[in-house]
């Protein structure tokens, strides 16, 4: 493992590209840029934390390879810009700033401002192209690949949105360095999740190196990085829209997002956080229903706990929350078909799979497990 920078190829016909994974790349995106969709004007979204770190060097960047730049976009940081009174306001914004369909908007920020620039990307003059600049973990092993964008709304997460493919991925791991810890640590449960789903080996390799990994050990961070974007590559590959293999992506997530969306999708919970809570809990209904050893239920627990991420939402609540209101929150997924909930769960690590033949009751066994403690 060198800090030389890595490519990794999403393989979708007509809308393949590539990500970018190393330092370096924001103040070198602008020749990146450039090779991939040429002397088109660009326009940058991000928000104002972001803005503050990166959005000068971008520019410059941008400008020194000789693009058109047009004025940025900057939204207030957190979830809440995720919404549609925000779509609608970013919207306005690239009209105002009269962009044409070959305008290619870039995403310079977290999973927030990639869904929403990626979702006004999809729907502006009926698409335009867009380019991610993630700038979290979080982002850069999961929401700034695979073309899933949208916005929340008062039903759910992620309920408004589309398939939009990026032109390009470039995952600056300099930028993980201005990072609070726990938000390296919300990222680093997505990277788990790709060793739960069906990498058994990078799962025992992140027992090993977890600690320094989340510590900020460059080589070890750009290795993970690279596996997690290859293995959400090759399933992305095979089923672009979600209609079976992907779903193994949301392991976690189902749990996940019920515990986001009775938090309000603010401080109080990390997105990273809910998964992480959420895997937990996918593995003990899994060995409730006798489908997983018991073991592997103890080395998720041991190993997310290790580096200092939540394995029960005990602490959310004030004792307010109850199973009956997260199952509710469930019941409202997107994955939800013909009534019934679809969960990830798992035969042991590595082995996820998914399954509609829940019993609700179990389901409220594990949520009130998990708020107990």
């Amino acid at each position: 493992m060198t800090r030389q920078n890595s490519i990794v190829p999403v393989a979708l016909d007509d809308r393949s590209y590539d990500i970018h994974i190393g330092p370096g790349l924001i103040r070198n995106a602008g020749a990146h840029i450039r090779d991939a969709v040429g002397d088109r004007p660009l326009v940058v979204l991000t928000d104002s934390a972001v803005a503050e770190l990166h959005l000068s060097p971008l520019l410059d960047s941008l400008r020194a390879a000789g693009s058109r730049v047009l004025d940025p976009i900057v939204v207030p940081s957190g979830e809440a810009s995720k919404d549609m009174e925000k779509l609608g306001e970013v919207m306005d914004a690239l009209l105002s700033r009269g962009i044409e369909r070959k305008t290619v908007l870039v995403a310079l920020g977290g999973g927030v401002v990639g869904d929403l620039g990626g979702f006004a990307a999809a729907i502006a003059l009926r698409g335009i192209d867009f380019i991610q600049v993630p700038t979290t973990l979080l982002s850069q092993v999961d929401s700034s690949v695979g073309g899933k964008t949208g916005i929340n709304s008062r039903h759910g997460k992620n309920l408004i949105g589309a398939f939009h493919q990026p032109r390009l991925v470039l995952a600056d791991t300099d930028s993980l360095k201005t990072l609070p810890r726990r938000e390296v640590l919300a990222g680093y449960a997505e990277v788990v999740k790709y060793g739960l789903i069906d990498r058994p080996d990078f799962f025992t390799w992140l027992e090993a190196n977890g600690k320094a990994l989340v510590d900020g050990d460059d080589a070890l961070l750009m290795e993970a990085i690279r596996v997690s974007c290859a293995a959400k590559a090759d399933i992305v590959g095979q089923d672009e829209k979600e209609s079976g293999l992907r779903e193994l992506l949301n392991l976690g997530h189902t749990f996940g997002h019920a515990l986001e969306a009775e938090a309000g999708y603010g401080a109080t919970l990390l997105h990273g956080e809910s998964v992480a809570i959420g895997m937990v809990m996918a593995f003990d209904l899994s060995v409730r229903m006798g489908l997983c050893p018991a073991g592997d239920l103890a080395r998720v627990r041991a190993h997310l706990s290790d580096v200092g991420l939540p394995i029960s939402a005990a602490h959310l609540g004030g004792g307010t929350w109850t199973a009956d209101k997260l199952a509710a929150h469930m019941a409202k997924d997107k994955k939800v078909k013909d009534g019934r909930v679809t969960f990830i769960l798992a035969r042991g690590i590595g082995k996820a799979f998914r399954c509609a033949d829940v019993a609700l009751e179990d389901v409220k066994e594990v949520l009130a497990a998990s708020l107990a403690g």
